[in-house]
């Protein structure tokens, strides 16, 4: 058991120190943005996250006109 569990962390170490490897040697090294917003060609074509869009609908318009209750939504009440 104890020794399944250090090979386990040995091979964690050794990915995490293999991933680092660019962010930790090179100059100002960053870890590259992956996010759909970070591509410029992404941007260019207009294609956004779909989290910012759905942030972007929900926000309230302020010319909207309200919508007419109906009937039956008035007789409950």
């Amino acid at each position: 058991m104890l020794k399944t569990l250090l090979i386990t962390v040995l091979i964690v170490a050794i990915c995490i120190a293999l991933l680092s490897v660019k962010i930790l040697f090179k100059k100002n090294g960053r870890f590259p943005n992956t996010h759909v917003s970070g591509s410029k060609a992404m941007r260019q074509r207009g294609i956004g996250c779909v989290q910012s869009q759905d942030r972007e609908a929900q926000v309230a318009n302020p010319h909207a006109i309200p919508e007419r209750r109906s009937l039956t939504e008035e007789e409950n009440n």
